[in-house]
């Protein structure tokens, strides 16, 4: 080898080390970050999920599901309970295994919630009380005190049952004194008492006469806004699927969520 390919070597072997010594004293460079999961995407939540809600949610919480499911196909909601939050809250108390609870009303959610079985609980959408009446409403009814005629069959639900207590405070505000002909443990029986013939008025949610469509006529009540029912949606603590459960809390609460109940007529939060 000739001095001068010696000397290039030399150089080249002295370039080497340099840039290696140079490479070990900087810092390393920051490894990447994962991009997120979105809560509730497939890649993020599977499995099973037990759903208990109030009666008032049936359509719009059939309608969730079923775009939930789209979203996160590795996740199956069991059929939803749906009953009066009064009676959801008191199996979830006694034991009943649910991922998810979707109340009607705070009273009944704070029962769960005093019972140490409640996690968070936003509350993810309103709803009021109207009148639902036979098509055409025969009977004439206009308002409040008009269900206070004896000779009309008015059902109302129980007292325990958010839209029973919203009822009360409706009818104490307007001074009506109402008999009824049953009280019943959910929403659902009442309008179903209506549209069967076996009721001439019933009090139910404003959403419940929209998706009755031609089966009701709704009467509108006046200062309906003094008895609003808000509802609350939580994971339950003791839920055998938390990441599933959480991730549909997130879509109810999502703005997905909030198109379809608005799209049935509830209200906003």
């Amino acid at each position: 080898m000739t001095r001068t390919r010696l000397r290039l070597a030399a150089l080249a072997a002295t370039a080497l080390a340099a840039t290696l010594a140079l490479a070990a004293c900087s810092p390393a460079a920051p490894a990447s970050t994962p991009t997120p999961t979105p809560t509730g995407s497939a890649s993020a939540a599977s499995g099973e999920l037990t759903v208990f809600a109030a009666a008032s949610l049936s359509k719009a919480f059939d309608q969730i599901t079923a775009e939930f499911e789209a979203e996160n196909p590795k996740v199956h909601v069991n059929p939803i309970t749906y009953d009066g939050s009064s009676t959801l809250a008191t199996q979830i108390i006694e034991g009943a295994p649910v991922d998810v609870f979707a109340s009607a009303d705070q009273k009944n959610m704070d029962k769960v919630a005093q019972a140490g079985l409640a996690g968070p609980a936003p509350v993810f959408t309103t709803n009021v009380l109207q009148i639902a009446v036979a098509p055409g409403n025969p009977r004439k009814v206009k308002d409040l005190a008009s269900l206070a005629d004896p000779g009309l069959k008015v059902v109302l639900c129980a007292p325990a049952v958010p839209c029973g207590n919203a009822a009360k405070t409706l009818l104490d505000a307007a001074g009506a004194t109402v008999t009824p002909v049953s009280e019943e443990q959910n929403v659902s029986a009442v309008l179903a008492k209506v549209k069967a013939g076996e009721a001439d008025a019933g009090l139910v949610y404003t959403t419940d006469v929209k998706a009755a469509g031609s089966a009701v006529t709704g009467v509108a009540i006046a200062g309906a806004e003094k008895a609003v029912n808000k509802y609350p949606i939580t994971v339950l603590k003791a839920s055998k699927n938390p990441e599933a459960a959480a991730a549909f809390q997130a879509f109810v609460l999502s703005d997905k969520g909030r198109r379809i109940l608005t799209g049935l007529g509830f209200g906003g939060e």
